[in-house]
């Protein structure tokens, strides 16, 4: 998936970036941007959408400090020189103070030095690639696929007492490292190792069989995988067909839709996820209400994508509101990096920018359960679970 940016594109994207202008602060909309895999193979475009949907909001209820947010969501289409061409456009373009609910499969890897360069903060609602979680500049409100990884190897293992797990891993760009460390994490932590792993899994790929019939010889209970809805999707089925019902399945919040419950009418011994926010399909749980309402109020979809759009953006204006004097994107930084941690219903381990050099501090999941024949979304927990801080 990972494709290599042609030399002479991003010497031009460079020299262009050095000339972009900066912004002085004025009286004038205060310009966030956001970078996002809104067309593609793999899409996630409700979390601009949920941004710009509290940014509206806001907006309408008279700005901050009577300054409107203008918010611009740029498609990186899953290319890595569209990802460069988009960053640049509204970083060096428009001249934004931020980035706010970005979501992209790529963009971090793709960006992250030039929002060092360009002394710029980026608080995406969705993280995905290795990137989002160790720069600087970058601090996703999400837990992100590894900590997901550990977590849901830990429910299994620790909760569930399930023994034999395996894991299918999809491996896109360089994010084997990435999910190795969390396996390795759970291994610290429990004392224990997998019983099989097959990290040549393919996305989108015609025919998972092969990869189940290997890790049902294997002996393997349960299994965790890092897939996207229509490989899980796949797999599932191909095991159904193999007539492995027993198996256990060990996900991320990547397979956690409405559409995704739909589709699995047979779950075998039942599919795990950790939710990385407070479970949406939980009609009651007051700490989403407030989101829910403003995402049926704008027809955005209720999913994890849009919950982390909209907490980035509550985030950010929580940090804007409390800031004196202008707002620039140097005085939105510095604001940013000495923010107090803010806690919110909606996740369990409380958020902050702040001065590190890596930003992975959202730890907790709380676990939900898709079992055969039912088509809906359990909890299967009355709380989080976190992952123990070493």
């Amino acid at each position: 998936m990972r494709k290599v940016l042609p030399t002479l594109a991003v010497a031009v994207l460079l020299a262009t970036a050095g000339c972009a202008g900066s912004d002085a602060g004025s009286s004038g909309p205060i310009v966030v941007g956001s970078v996002n895999a809104l067309s593609g193979a793999a899409t996630f475009p409700e979390s601009s959408q949920a941004a710009k949907a509290v940014f509206d909001a806001a907006n309408a209820a008279g700005g901050v400090n009577g300054r409107r947010i203008e918010y611009k969501a740029i498609d990186d289409k899953g290319d890595p020189s569209a990802a460069a061409a988009a960053a640049r456009e509204v970083v060096g373009g428009d001249s934004a103070v931020a980035l706010v609910g970005s979501s992209s499969l790529i963009e971090c890897e793709i960006n992250e030095k030039y929002y060092e360069q360009q002394k710029i903060l980026s608080m995406p609602g969705i993280g995905v690639d290795p990137a989002c979680f160790s720069s600087p500049n970058i601090a996703p409100v999400n837990v992100g696929p590894f900590h997901d990884m550990t977590l849901t190897l830990l429910y299994g293992s620790e909760v569930l007492k399930l023994d034999d797990v395996c894991a299918l891993l999809e491996i896109a760009g360089n994010t084997l490292p990435a999910y190795q460390a969390a396996i390795d994490e759970w291994t610290k932590i429990t004392g224990k190792k997998l019983k099989y792993v097959d990290s040549t899994v393919p996305y989108g790929g015609s025919d998972y069989t092969p990869y189940i019939v290997k890790a049902r010889a294997a002996g393997c209970k349960a299994i965790t995988v890092n897939p996207v809805e229509p490989d899980s999707i796949g797999q599932l089925k191909a095991a159904q067909a193999q007539g492995w019902t027993d198996v256990t399945w060990l996900l991320l919040t990547s397979v956690y839709s409405e559409n995704y419950a739909k589709a699995i009418s047979n779950a075998g011994a039942g599919v795990y996820v950790p939710a990385e926010f407070s479970p949406f399909t939980d009609a009651a749980a007051p700490a989403n209400q407030e989101w829910r309402d403003l995402m049926a109020k704008n027809k955005i979809p209720l999913t994890s994508f849009s919950q982390g759009g909209y907490l980035a953006a509550k985030y950010f204006l929580a940090v804007l509101r409390g800031m004196k004097g202008d707002i620039t994107r140097e005085t939105v930084t510095k604001a940013l990096r000495e923010m107090k941690p803010i806690s919110d219903p909606m996740v369990g381990t409380p958020y902050v920018f702040g001065p590190a050099q890596a930003h992975h501090d959202n730890t907790a999941g709380w676990p939900i359960k898709l079992a055969t024949g039912t088509n809906k979304w359990e909890l299967s927990a009355r709380d989080w679970l976190r992952i123990p801080r070493s």
